[in-house]
């Protein structure tokens, strides 16, 4: 039962690093993903803005 428990502990000792960077990958490209969504809008909005003034300017 020791050495069942000793390897258990092995193998998560192993994964554990592997796990750990592919939660930081998954945390890293979720929020570039989220930015590049919020620069979109971000532009979107711009260019809505910008041709809403241009309209009014030139009538």
């Amino acid at each position: 039962m020791s050495d069942l428990l000793y390897e258990g502990w092995m193998i998560l000792a192993a994964l554990l690093p592997s796990i750990g960077l592919l939660y930081l990958f998954f945390v890293i490209v979720k929020h570039m993903i989220e930015g590049d969504r919020r620069e979109r809008a971000a532009q979107r909005e711009f260019d809505r803005q910008e041709s809403a003034s241009e309209d009014t300017s030139t009538r």
